[in-house]
């Protein structure tokens, strides 16, 4: 049967995966993927002076948003909800209160030197702008380590429940794909768009890639981990029996198997030194040399003023109702919290933020004595078991060797496998036992649990947005401002949930204020509504 070279690398990547495809296709001299460079802001420093606007939440998109406008010499307010910067960018430490809309409270008791980055944990080497920002403000970075073959796969269905180590899982099926494609090829069932040159080149690398003898079968690898590992004297190496093709597919691993591949899961990731909410608090910083942020102030109303030429924010402060008057607004915070707003949004906008939903992803995690390293050789990474309702343990890249750190041992949706109906000891009781299927005997080490849930989280209320309010539509409407009203956030952006697309939205908008404002000169406005 005829198949097209598109068609095969297509089959390639359904038996083997992305990394599989991938490597086939440089073995046939096909292209790389590149990075993105950021596009600078077009607009001229100065060009804001006079001009007042008002930044609705000191996230990642209001901070990127105040730090650039103040830049370009605008006037600029940020109002923060919180008594800190950084909106889902939180890292709990020794002394951290976790509060959730109910009253549930817990406090951080961990040791000096430990921490938790609550919210986003990586950034990736492809994410160039946030990278680009940590550069300018002089926040340190360290390898985050996002994959390591030492980590563990585990399905309660498979192998009697035993955790397989990645290498082994992943070699193996590496080395029954290729030879599969191996025999393929040698049987002629391949179609003659793929030229007797192509045949030869994926031959020889297959050998390579799948570590096929020369009869071209897999009959294990030093790759897959050892039975006996090689030592001294008469200690020689011996590897381990490769696991059957049929019981790895059954083992249901692949998305385990397969995760790191993602285009910004790749080596190498980043992380501040010390926790992520370094990177707000160095905007806070910058942006503190001129008091530009207001904290403890939420917002409770926001209208247009002067048919459009301006915004009234009202929000508290110390119990008392205040006032700010400015130019333009942009709304950085989430769908959610301004859907329970007083306002005037046009009914479009409304539309959008009111069908929006959100995501209600959690992370709980334990302070305990580094078994994954002392006793299992894991030096960060992720390990996967299924089913739930906890899938993930996330080790610590952070302070390694030392003698405790914080373990992940969930980071799910809550609203999958009954989670959300569990009390919190049941929560943690859960996590303990499902600890235990990949790490027996150790799930009693964990100590001093701590849980975000975002879906709980005063002024977030959701990890990150999953549709609109209208679909593309109501996207496509909030990419627009509404008159003196431009909204920025992740939420704008096809890059959810990362920092990256927050970042990329502040610079975004500044662009299209910087423009609306040049135009409103042009046409003979004036600028000047400033009132705390």
């Amino acid at each position: 049967m005829s198949i097209s070279r598109r068609n095969f690398l297509m089959r390639v990547g359904q038996a083997g995966g992305y990394s599989a495809a991938f490597a086939t296709m440089q073995a046939l001299g096909m292209f790389p993927m590149k990075a993105q460079e950021v596009k600078p802001i077009a607009a001229a420093p100065g060009s804001g002076k006079g001009v007042s606007v008002v930044i609705a939440g000191g996230g990642i998109s209001g901070l990127t948003t105040a730090y650039e406008l103040r830049k370009l010499g605008y006037h600029v307010t940020v109002l923060e909800a919180r008594n800190r910067p950084g909106g889902r960018n939180w890292s709990a430490r020794n002394g951290t209160v976790v509060e959730f809309s109910d009253g549930t409270k817990q406090t951080c008791t961990w040791e000096a030197g430990n921490y938790q980055n609550l919210g986003p944990g990586r950034l990736p080497s492809v994410h160039t702008t946030i990278l680009g920002y940590c550069r300018e403000l002089g926040v340190p970075l360290e390898v985050e380590i996002n994959t390591s073959r030492s980590t563990l796969l585990q399905n309660d269905t498979a192998f009697g429940g035993k955790a397989v180590p990645q290498r082994k899982a992943i070699n193996d099926t590496r080395g029954h794909v290729s030879e599969l494609l191996s025999k393929a090829i040698k049987g002629g069932a391949l179609d003659q768009q793929l030229t007797k040159e192509d045949k030869d080149r994926m031959n020889a690398f297959l050998r390579t890639y799948g570590a096929l003898g020369l009869d071209g079968k897999y009959h294990g690898s030093d790759r897959a981990g050892f039975k006996q590992y090689p030592g001294a004297g008469d200690q020689v190496a011996i590897n381990q029996e490769p696991m059957d093709m049929h019981t790895l597919l059954d083992a249901n691993f692949w998305a385990g198997i397969l995760y790191e591949e993602a285009w910004d899961w790749q080596a190498t990731m980043m992380q501040p030194v010390g926790g992520m909410d370094r990177i707000p608090y160095a905007f806070a910083r910058e942006l503190d040399k001129t008091k530009t942020i207001i904290y403890n102030a939420p917002i409770t109303s926001f209208k247009r003023t002067g048919a459009n030429k301006g915004v009234e924010v009202t929000y508290m402060q110390a119990g008392k109702e205040k006032v700010i008057k400015a130019d333009y607004m942009v709304n950085c915070m989430p769908l959610p919290i301004i859907k329970k707003l007083k306002q005037d949004l046009s009914p479009a906008y409304m539309d959008a933020i009111n069908g929006a939903t959100y995501a209600s992803s959690y992370k709980l995690a334990w302070e305990s004595r580094r078994f994954w390293e002392q006793d299992y050789q894991i030096y960060g990474g992720l390990s996967f078991r299924a089913p739930g309702p906890t899938t993930v343990i996330w080790y610590p890249s952070a302070n390694l060797m030392a003698p405790k750190g914080i373990l992940v041992t969930g980071y799910e949706d809550e609203m999958i496998f009954g989670w959300d109906k569990l009390s919190m000891d049941e929560k943690f009781a859960t996590a303990k036992k499902q600890l235990e299927k990949i790490h027996p005997g150790h799930s009693q080490e964990l100590t001093k649990p701590l849980i975000c849930m975002w879906r709980h989280v005063p002024y977030n209320e959701g990890s990150w947005i999953r549709g609109y309010g209208g679909g593309d539509k109501g996207y496509n409407t909030l990419l627009q401002p509404d008159g003196p009203i431009f909204f920025a956030g992740d939420h704008t952006t096809h890059i959810v949930g990362w920092q990256e697309g927050a970042a990329l939205s502040g610079r975004r908008v500044v662009g299209l204020l910087a423009d609306h404002v040049k135009s409103a000169r042009l046409a003979g406005d004036t600028f000047g509504a400033v009132e705390a």
